[in-house]
Parts: structure tokens; sequence; C-alpha cells
């Protein structure tokens, strides 16, 4: 059963954010948000997602005793779930004193090969904070990122959607290229797509290019 408090996400008599500034003025009420995420109602199981990984950002220490639970989210049946989760894990990985992401790492990373664009945009897109983060997975992270050329293309997933991919990849190698070792991969890579057909991907190659080489 759904706690009071969130029925009024339903009826919309109380906002996201008004929900989030509660939980920052009483962290009690953090279990009763990590349970709505698995409500049968959209407007509760989405909302309490959203305010989780905007504490996530603010707040990562008080989310942290949790980050198992946001692993296991990995794999909802819901697709946006799984995104949230990506994005709440990527921010605990600067308080993960425990090593709890490196245990997972393959599953996080498995995402790489994702039917759907928008879940393989959201995985490179949160890499660059993993790495910033973990500085000694920086090796594995560039290894794992500079795989997109290579992904196969689906229904939901078209050469024009790896495009897309491609550059929220140079967003993240951009957080963290000066920890890269094989700098000339990574350099090669984002020339392939100084060229793109696709505008905001060349443009964000360039800058790159003329940052970094």
């Amino acid at each position: 059963m759904d706690h009071e408090l969130l029925e009024n996400l339903v009826d919309k008599s109380l906002t996201k954010e008004e929900l989030l500034e509660k939980v920052t003025q009483d962290f009690a009420l953090l279990p009763v948000i990590l349970d709505g995420v698995y409500s049968s109602k959209a407007a509760i199981r989405y909302g309490c997602a959203k305010v989780l990984m905007d504490l996530s950002e603010e707040y990562p220490k008080k989310l942290y005793p949790h980050m198992a639970f946001f692993i296991t989210l990995l794999g909802s049946k819901y697709r946006i779930l799984t995104w949230n989760a990506m994005a709440i894990i990527a921010n605990l990985t600067r308080v993960d004193t425990d090593k709890q992401f490196d245990a997972v790492f393959d599953k996080y990373f498995s995402f790489i090969n994702d039917d759907y664009m928008v879940t393989v945009a959201n995985l490179v897109g949160n890499a660059g904070k993993i790495a910033r983060a973990k500085p000694y997975l920086t090796q594995k992270i560039t290894d794992e990122l500079l795989k997109v050329d290579h992904i196969a293309t689906t229904l939901h997933l078209t050469e024009e959607c790896k495009l897309v991919i491609a550059e929220q990849v140079i967003k993240s190698f951009d957080l963290f290229f000066d920890h890269v070792e094989q700098k000339d991969k990574v350099l090669s890579f984002v020339k392939k797509h100084a060229t793109s057909p696709r505008k905001t991907l060349q443009t964000k190659a360039q800058q790159f290019l003329q940052k970094w080489s």
C-alpha cells in the first residue's frame, strides 16, 4: 500500500520538488521514498525515483547505505528506473568506500550492448562521473566506452542513434581525459567524429580536440 504522502503525487497536490524538500528536511522519510519506487502507480514510482536521483547528487552519503537497492534496480522491468539507477549509482561512487560499484562493474557496463539508445546513452553519459570518482578504473572505463563504435544497431538503436551515443562518450572523456593512459586511442576515436554529419557531434569532437590535442 502506498504511503499517504506519496498519494499526493498522483493527484498532483504534491510536486516532486516539494517531496524532495520534505525529505531533505527529514531523512527519516527516505525509506518511504525507496518503497515508492516499487509502487504500481507511475506518478509515485517515477516521482520517487526522480527525488532519489536528485538526493544522490546532493547527499550521496545519505543514500550510500542503500547502494545494494540501486544495484538491484538496474534490473527493473521499467527502463526509466534502470536509467535512474544508473545515474544514482554513478553519483554514489564518490562515497563508495566499500567498493560496491567495483563488484558490479561488469553488470553496469553490460548495458553498453542494450537494444535501446537511451539506455546506452545514459550509461556512457554517467561513465565520466565514475571515472572521476574512481581514477583507478579509468583504463577499464575507457575500454568500455571505446566499444560504442562497434555496438550492433537495433530497431531502437539506429546508426543515427550511435552518433548521439558517440557525442555522450566524448562528453564523458572530457571529464577524465587527463587520467587516460592510452590518450592516442581516445583521440583517434574523437577524430573520427570531427567531420560527422551530425552537427552537434562534430562540434563536440572539434572542441575536444582543440582542448586536448
